[in-house]
């Protein structure tokens, strides 16, 4: 088993009102990082022609419609990104999501956690990864997501056949 790192402390400010300190989370955590969710009116064209870019608001209503399945298993889930809180606030809202948005803008879980990232239009955003956390460590990486509307689907997969089970 590859030598995941710890999660640093830090304090994310959370849709949910607060912030939210990954490190300090108990149990197992689903953190899903991704780019950015498209705008109210869709994505841009640029944005549509980014390989890899698209998909993020899929992704992010497909963990909230599996929401139940992973507190069954004991996983809170998360969704970080580079957007400002209030950006985030207003896409959790429009999507009705049942689990709080994080916002990283000053990348300070990228290095810690060797998260990749890439500039879009003067914007320094995640490349998709998901991270499952547990008690502050980092237990598994997802890294290559080629279909982010099935990944949800995915996670509750690996974690019903990998987590350890409840007494």
């Amino acid at each position: 088993m590859p030598e995941y790192p710890l999660v640093p402390g830090t304090r994310l400010p959370s849709t949910a009102g607060g912030t939210v300190d990954l490190s300090s989370e108990l149990g197992m955590s689903v953190v899903f990082v991704y780019p950015r969710t498209s705008p109210p009116g869709g994505p841009s064209m640029a944005w549509q022609a980014l390989p890899g870019a698209r998909g993020c608001t899929a992704e992010s209503c497909g963990f909230r419609d599996l929401a139940h399945d992973f507190a069954r298993l004991g996983a809170r889930i998360f969704g970080v990104s580079t957007q400002d809180p209030q950006y985030q606030l207003e896409a959790s809202t429009r999507l009705h999501l049942s689990y709080p948005l994080l916002s990283d803008a000053r990348l300070e879980l990228a290095g810690p956690l060797r998260l990749e990232t890439f500039g879009f239009e003067g914007l320094q955003l995640y490349r998709r990864a998901t991270l499952l956390v547990e008690n502050g460590t980092l237990v598994h990486r997802f890294g290559e997501i080629p279909d982010p509307a099935a990944h949800p689907q995915d996670v509750l997969t690996w974690l019903e056949r990998n987590a350890p089970r409840k007494s």
